[in-house]
């Protein structure tokens, strides 16, 4: 059986510049020398990372008519999400040797639908482990943001449901995210920087990773 793969998972607000990240690590990482011969990197996202998971991200962010979910369903829809995400495409890929690089995972809930909505954070525990069934990431990065510069870079573009909530939610959504990875031993990366240090701290924190787990 080949060696379990690695699981990274990059969280922050949006803004923050994860898509940017996640692209430049993309290249990056399959050159880097740090994945075993034959390892894959499976690049994937929250919500939307299976067939099922499409279709649960569009209900979620832009639900057509009436449909818009309340904040109870909206935190079992995203639980389905992962759910099927970790049975179907994250585990798979680990026990195969692969690694895993996410856009967002089970730090997001609690940012958003507990600190920001307001559900309660052990509740969220306790549906992530049925969910990831005690899966838990080898890195979890946070690219940290003011909300202030979060809404800067989003200017004019439209905002999704989760956007649309306002600032007030957005500012509880920031603060969450700060205890969270004090709280969770997360690694944090100042996003304000240029594109070009923060995946320098990027893959920093990801060497330090490896040389920890060995």
């Amino acid at each position: 059986m080949p060696a379990r793969g690695r699981f990274l998972v990059l969280e922050g607000i949006d803004g923050c510049g994860k898509t940017t990240q996640i692209e430049a690590l993309r290249r990056w990482l399959p050159a880097s020398g740090l994945m075993p011969a034959g390892a894959e990197l499976v690049v994937t996202r929250e919500p939307g990372g299976t067939e099922l998971g499409r279709a649960l991200r569009e209900l979620l962010l832009h639900p057509p008519g009436d449909a818009a979910p309340g904040t109870t369903a909206e935190l079992l829809l995203y639980a389905a999400d992962r759910a099927q995400h970790v049975e179907q495409r994250i585990a798979p890929a680990l026990a195969a040797g692969h690694w895993v690089l996410s856009d967002r995972f089970t730090g997001s809930t609690a940012a958003y639908q507990g600190h920001g909505r307001g559900h309660s954070l052990a509740l969220i525990a306790q549906l992530a482990e049925i969910a990831c069934g005690g899966l838990q990431p080898d890195l979890t990065v946070l690219l940290e943001l003011p909300l202030a510069e979060s809404l800067r870079r989003r200017g004019h573009r439209a905002a999704d449901r989760i956007e649309a909530a306002g600032e007030a939610f957005l500012q509880r959504v920031c603060a969450g995210f700060s205890a969270l990875a004090a709280q969770q031993g997360w690694q944090r990366v100042d996003a304000c920087l240029a594109p070009e240090a923060v995946t320098a701290a990027l893959q920093d924190h990801i060497r330090a990773c490896c040389r920890r787990d060995g």
